[in-house]
């Protein structure tokens, strides 16, 4: 398709849908009666008397409708299989040439972005989910977790370790109609209808964003940080402020899946290891507290911090060397902050890249 006759599809195309308000509620209430008069449209919508006029006429222009000029005038519903069928065959040619013409973005240029979109932030949620290896982190509103209630029991079965938030706790499923086992490895509810909605993957790719923003309001905006070390400002927040003042359980998997395991979370990995018990080694990638340089520590845990408020973790490895005490990120008081802890019951787990 040359240039000049896909912009003419697309403005063909465009102008099909490009229905304005009046034309939407006066269109679906034509179709749901198949045919009305003028008036019985002004009574059935909110639509002033003097607009009717003009919004049918347009509504026939674009072959949606059919007037009948008689007293009083008619208003006729046509087929949508009639009136869309040229867009369907328009549209899909047309997506076929856009999509051979499409140049996908670099998407790791910036660290740190911030989207208005309402479809944006809605994407980079199921991007998100579905990118997650071995862990995720999601503060979701009952309607966003019937969204993307498919791709996190895909993420699911992939062996993912799921932290469900769901908020307000108010409208949040019953467990006994809903199954949050499949798609999560525990749920909690909160309350409040201020909670952010979060996702994070892996500790790492994560999106922060308002409840309004996936709301028709015009405070909209969503923080993206793509494999950024900032993205632990979101899994941090997540996991002290939001996972921790969640009061209700909604469902927690008991099952003793099986070793080893990855963990981003050193608060997640930690609660595993009191909760399995027994011995354990550990793999950890991280830095150095003191001079920031890169450290991977292997050894036997020997021994586990922990505070039931959560806010507390860690662990203590005995290396060959030494032994290192291990926080979470933006660690203090301990040697090494890590970012990717690997536990196995008989020896460190190797650790690639």
């Amino acid at each position: 398709m040359a240039t000049n006759d896909l912009r003419t599809t697309m403005e063909r195309v465009g102008e099909r849908f490009n229905l304005g308000e009046y034309e939407i509620e006066a269109y679906l209430t034509v179709l749901e009666h198949g045919q009305l008069t003028a008036s019985e449209i002004a009574d059935r919508t909110e639509i002033p008397q003097p607009r009717v006029y003009d919004t049918v006429r347009s509504l026939s222009d674009r072959g949606l409708v059919e007037l009948r000029e008689s007293r009083p005038m008619k208003i006729i519903a046509v087929n949508p299989d009639d009136a869309y069928a040229d867009v369907q065959t328009s549209l899909s040619e047309m997506v076929s040439e856009l999509e051979s013409r499409y140049t996908a973005p670099a998407r790791d240029t910036e660290a740190v972005s911030l989207v208005k979109s309402r479809s944006t932030i809605l994407r980079y949620l199921e991007e998100v989910i579905e990118e997650a290896e071995y862990e995720l982190s999601l503060s979701l509103t009952p309607e966003l977790l019937e969204r993307f209630e498919d791709d996190l029991a895909a993420a699911h079965r992939r062996g993912v370790s799921v932290e469900l938030l769901m908020t307000p706790a108010a409208t949040a499923p019953d467990p006994e109609e809903f199954d949050y086992l499949r798609v999560c490895t525990t749920a909690r509810a909160r309350r409040g209808i201020t909670t952010p909605v979060i996702v994070v993957a892996d500790g790492e790719y994560s999106i922060y964003a308002t409840q309004d923003a996936l709301r028709d309001d015009q405070d909209r905006y969503g923080v993206i940080f793509n494999r950024s070390a900032l993205g632990f400002l979101v899994s941090g927040f997540f996991g002290t402020v939001l996972w921790t003042t969640a009061q209700e359980t909604l469902a927690t998997d008991g099952s003793d899946r099986p070793f080893p395991r990855r963990y981003a979370s050193i608060r997640r990995c930690v609660k595993h290891l009191i909760e399995s018990g027994g011995e354990f080694y550990a793999t950890i990638q991280g830095r150095d507290v003191e001079t920031g340089e890169s450290r991977l520590v292997k050894g036997r845990v020997v021994d586990i911090a922990f505070e039931a408020s959560e806010e507390v973790a860690g662990l203590t490895v005995e290396t060959d060397e030494e032994a290192v005490d291990i926080g979470g990120q933006v660690a203090a008081f301990e040697d090494v902050e890590a970012h990717e802890i690997r536990i196995g019951r008989d020896e460190p787990p190797e650790y690639e890249p």
